[in-house]
C-alpha cells in the first residue's frame, strides 16, 4: 500500500487573499467553505490541491520546496504576462535564444515559483510528437456531443453514411467502443491476449454488437448521455493508468496513450458517418486530427489537410494521387525510442 499527497500546503500570513491568486493561475476557484480572514484557504485543481495556513512567522530565504508550471493552452511567454497581470512578480529570467528554458516569478506573498514550456510548445522545439492525452478525449467527445444536440429532431434511422447501420446504432457503437478501451485499462493486470470478458451482442442482426446501449425512451439527449459518459470513463482511465500499462487490442497490445487515440479516431470517424446520415457539417480541429494520425498511422500522408488524411487513413474519403483503402488498420503499439 503507498500515500497520496493529500494537499500541497503554504504557510502564509493572509491565506483567503493567496488562496485567490493561485485559484486564478489555476482556472479553479476557492473552497465555498473558506472565507476572508479564515487561518485556512483550499484550491482544488486538476493535479493539485494546495492548501494556504496561517502562520504568524514571515516567510525568510528561498523556498525548498517550489511549483513547476506547464500552461497547456497558451506560451510559456504568454503565461507569464497573465500570471504578472494577475499580481506575480518577476524573480529570474532564464529563457534561452532557442526558445527552451523558463521564467522564475513569485506569488504575493513571495513564494517562487516557475513557468516553463507546454507540451505542444515543448514539442514544437524538439521536433517530437505531441502525445494524445485524456484532454484530447474530453475534447473530441465534448465535440460531438455539442454538435448532434443541435440535431435532436432528425430522423436517426437513416443510414449512417457509407455504414450498414443507422445514425442511432452508430452513436450506440461509439459510445461502446469509448467503454471497451476504458475497461481494457481498467484490471490490475489487463488481459494481453483477449478483451475484458464482458458480453458483446448485437440488438438485431446485422446490427453492432456492443455491451453499451442506450434507452430508446431517453431519445436522443440519451443517447449522447451514454457516448459523453462512455468519454469520459475512458478519459478517467488514460490520465490515472500508468504510462507502463499495457492492454489488448485486435490490432496489437498498446498503452493508455494508444487506447485514447483510438478513442478520438473513433469519435471523430464516427460522427462523420452519422452527420453525412443526418445532413449536417462535421470537420474536427486538424491538430487534434494530427495527433492521432501521429500517433497510429505513422506512414499516413504528411502533406494534405489533416482531416482529409485521417478519413482517407481509414477509408472514408479520396486522397489525390493516391488510391482509396478498402481495407485500413492503425498501429497501436507503443512507440519505441
Amino acid at each position: 500500500m503507498t500515500s497520496l499527497v493529500q494537499h500541497i500546503t503554504i504557510d502564509c500570513s493572509d491565506p483567503y487573499r493567496l488562496a485567490l491568486f493561485w485559484a486564478g493561475v489555476l482556472g479553479s476557484s476557492v473552497s465555498g467553505e473558506d472565507a476572508p480572514g479564515d487561518p485556512e484557504a483550499l484550491v482544488e485543481a486538476p493535479g493539485a490541491a494546495l492548501l494556504f495556513i496561517m502562520v504568524p512567522e514571515p516567510r525568510h530565504g528561498k523556498n525548498r520546496v517550489h511549483l513547476d508550471l506547464r500552461p497547456e493552452d497558451r506560451t510559456r511567454d504568454a503565461e507569464v504576462e497573465r500570471l504578472l497581470e494577475l499580481g506575480a512578480a518577476l524573480v529570474a529570467d532564464h529563457r534561452k535564444p532557442n526558445g527552451r528554458g523558463w521564467v522564475t516569478l513569485a506569488d504575493p506573498e513571495g513564494n517562487e515559483f516557475c513557468v516553463e514550456c507546454g507540451t505542444a510548445e515543448r514539442a514544437l522545439l524538439t521536433g517530437a510528437r505531441l502525445p494524445v492525452t485524456a484532454d484530447d478525449v474530453d475534447l473530441a467527445v465534448r465535440l460531438v456531443v455539442d454538435t448532434f444536440a443541435a440535431a435532436a429532431g432528425r430522423d436517426w434511422r437513416v443510414p449512417a453514411g457509407g455504414l450498414a447501420w443507422d445514425c442511432w446504432e452508430t452513436a450506440e457503437h461509439l459510445g461502446d467502443d469509448l467503454f471497451a478501451y476504458a475497461v481494457q485499462l481498467g484490471p490490475r493486470r489487463p488481459p494481453q491476449d483477449r478483451e475484458v470478458a464482458f458480453r458483446y451482442a448485437p440488438d438485431r442482426e446485422g446490427g453492432p454488437a456492443n455491451s453499451v446501449f442506450a434507452d430508446p425512451s431517453a431519445g436522443v439527449a440519451g443517447l449522447l448521455e451514454t457516448v459523453e459518459a462512455s468519454g469520459a470513463l475512458l478519459a478517467a482511465m488514460v490520465r490515472t493508468a500508468s504510462p507502463d500499462l499495457r492492454a489488448h487490442h485486435v490490432f496489437g497490445v498498446s498503452d493508455p496513450e494508444g487506447f485514447a487515440a483510438m478513442g478520438v479516431v473513433e469519435t471523430l470517424v464516427h460522427a462523420y458517418d452519422i452527420a453525412r446520415g443526418l445532413g449536417l457539417e462535421w470537420a474536427p480541429p486538424g491538430d487534434l486530427c494530427g495527433r492521432v494520425l501521429a500517433r497510429l498511422f505513422p506512414d499516413a500522408p504528411d502533406d494534405a489537410d489533416r482531416w482529409t488524411v485521417l478519413l482517407w487513413s481509414t477509408g472514408r474519403a479520396d486522397l489525390p494521387g493516391r488510391e482509396r483503402l478498402t481495407t485500413w488498420r492503425w498501429y497501436g503499439a507503443p512507440p519505441t525510442g
